[in-house]
């Protein structure tokens, strides 16, 4: 997926590494677990380090197998070739089945389920976020 304010971007992609499903969903709790609900199997989600990173770690983790938050400095793959949100959630989803992303830490969970709250007590990142899940 490809993390923004209003909308996240999303690619599945089967044990086999097939591109299986391509969603936009709203950057909101509710909207996120419809769609993860819609999902079957052993799941494993990667977004990118941002804004958002902390919110959405917290939020899915009880809810799938494995969460990666990934550095994008280090995904190569992504700086290469067209860029937009769509083509991000593959790129994304791809290194996901590969399993060549390198995770960030991520500390336990923060009280707040607000990202509005976790912006303020942060600096502010700009940069463009993503996720990925496979099934």
């Amino acid at each position: 997926m490809d993390v923004h304010q209003a909308t996240i971007s999303v690619a599945v992609r089967d044990s086999r590494g097939n591109l299986v499903m391509e969603a936009i969903v709203e950057t909101k709790a509710e909207a996120i677990f419809q769609f993860i609900r819609g999902l079957r199997g052993s799941l494993s989600v990667t977004f990118e380090e941002g804004t958002w990173a902390a919110w959405l770690h917290d939020l899915l983790q009880p809810h799938v197998t494995r969460v990666v938050v990934c550095d994008p400095r280090k995904n190569a793959l992504l700086k290469v070739g067209n860029k937009n949100d769509r083509i991000d959630a593959r790129k994304l989803s791809e290194l996901l089945y590969l399993n060549k992303l390198s995770s960030v830490y991520h500390p336990a969970r923060i009280p707040s389920d607000s990202p509005k709250v976790r912006q303020r007590s942060r600096p502010r990142v700009t940069c463009c976020s993503g996720i990925a899940m496979q099934l």
